[in-house]
């Protein structure tokens, strides 16, 4: 994957787009993707995000704003209803392309090269890379089945500071990208948007169903999905994600933030960075927070650095209840969640951290998960005999292994997990001991066979 876009880069001059004889064409920067669209359009924001979050350079131009853009956009004559229309590096043109197809033209792995595997990870973020690279060390054939982009949540994150080993900080996305380089380097099967919608047991083997039908077989799974934005659930949000309301994006949009004036939703260390980010180009920023004191629940040195901006306010014991605009943010309203007190004003972006939920809805009836929707594990599976399904073998589950024996968790989607970066790499790491214990205690046919031979 090449570099990702600098939110903190002057923009770019349009002249880039010219004239060479009598054809008008992009001038592209080697490995430089163009991006050409409306500011409001969600699907514009879609492809950014995702690029950003890919770590390929790419330049975006609004066609609102930018006329030679514009000019360029009818050339090659496709209509408004067909933006984004996006260039790649070779000159081609894809008018709003499906992000699976824009990934397959950039060369970025979305398909499994085989259908068996000694370990299937479904869930490429911290917790799912860290154990890949482990059980690919050690001679395990593995893959590693992101819905997503690798990397997970850490990389929305514009930078990293407390995470062991990187004194300086760097991006979410940028750790990301060195985590799955090295995990490729050991041999590791690492895909984007490839979704996990089934899960069965099949034997001695488990078997996980794609969203394409496909079916992947193995000794022994890891699920370490993670968690996804938990959404905000008021009057008139749905309709408006991308055209002014964002969850975890503010890499992909920092830069059209210019002048304007920005709030941020939630009061975790998410929403800190976010605003750090966002305060580099909007001309105001507000963080509303639950809490009396973001310092319940955010890193004192975000605290520290927030309150030292001229153009962070923070606002707390206050949300939002309402969402307005027409066919983008206009305007929201802010409730003091003690006095009940509403206010109406004008916003440019709403930025939302409000926590997150498990991705297990695809595992209803398959394995154990509390109410919530987290995965039992390890001892927590025999707490509640009632639920469906029952603990098979005589022994106690390991721990991390989940109700269904051979399949394990690990991450922020395990019940109990320690939310933190460092935890989720541990997690994943310390999966693959166990899940080499299962395959020493439940050998495969062949195996059994050869071990028979043997004595």
């Amino acid at each position: 994957m090449t570099a990702g876009p600098d939110p903190g880069a002057a923009p770019q001059s349009p002249l880039a787009f010219g004239h060479t004889g009598e054809t008008l064409h992009p001038t592209l920067v080697e490995g430089e993707v163009r991006v050409i669209g409306h500011r409001w359009s969600p699907r514009v924001h879609e492809i950014k995000t995702f690029l950003a979050r890919s770590r390929v350079r790419y330049r975006w131009f609004d066609v609102e704003r930018d006329q030679v853009a514009a000019g360029t956009a009818e050339y090659i004559g496709a209509g408004e209803q067909r933006y984004p229309i996006v260039i790649l590096p070779d000159g081609s043109v894809v008018a709003d392309p499906d992000v699976r197809e824009l990934a397959r033209r950039l060369g970025l792995d979305t398909d499994p090269d085989a259908t068996f595997y000694d370990l299937i990870v479904v869930g490429g973020g911290p917790a799912g890379l860290s154990a890949s690279i482990y059980a690919a060390s050690e001679g395990l054939r593995t893959v590693v089945l992101e819905q997503e982009v690798p990397g997970g949540q850490i990389g929305y994150s514009a930078i990293v500071e407390n995470y062991p080993g990187f004194p300086e900080g760097l991006s979410g996305s940028d750790l990301a990208n060195r985590t799955v380089q090295q995990a490729e380097r050991f041999g590791v099967e690492v895909t984007a948007l490839c979704r996990a919608v089934g899960l069965r047991q099949q034997g001695e083997h488990r078997v996980v169903i794609l969203d394409d039908q496909i079916e992947l077989v193995s000794r022994a799974v890891l699920l370490s999905m993670g968690v996804s934005f938990r959404w905000l659930d008021v009057p008139g949000c749905n309709s408006l994600v991308g055209a002014g309301v964002y969850y975890g994006a503010a890499i992909a949009e920092a830069s059209a933030c210019r002048g304007q004036d920005i709030y941020i939703l939630g009061g975790g260390n998410s929403a800190g960075q976010a605003a750090l980010l966002l305060a580099q180009f909007a001309r105001r920023v507000v963080i509303l927070a639950l809490e009396d004191s973001i310092e319940e629940t955010m890193s004192q040195y975000l605290v520290d650095r927030l309150r030292q901006l001229p153009n962070v306010e923070i606002r707390t014991n206050a949300t939002v209840s309402c969402v307005n605009g027409q066919n983008r943010l206009e305007e929201i309203t802010i409730q003091n969640v003690k006095t009940g007190s509403t206010e109406q004003v004008r916003c440019d972006g709403l930025f939302v951290f409000i926590g997150a939920t498990p991705r297990t809805e695809w595992l209803e009836h398959v394995v154990r998960r509390d109410e919530k929707g987290f995965i039992l594990s390890g001892a927590d599976v025999n707490c509640d005999l009632s639920q469906w399904p029952e603990w098979p073998l005589e022994r106690e589950p390991y721990r991390l292994e989940t109700s269904m024996p051979g399949v394990f968790v690990a991450g922020d989607v395990r019940k109990g997990s320690v939310k933190r970066l460092t935890c989720a790499v541990g997690e994943g790491a310390m999966a693959v001991e166990f899940i080499h214990r299962y395959g020493k205690a439940h050998p495969d046919r062949q195996q059994r066979e050869a071990a028979q031979v043997g004595g």
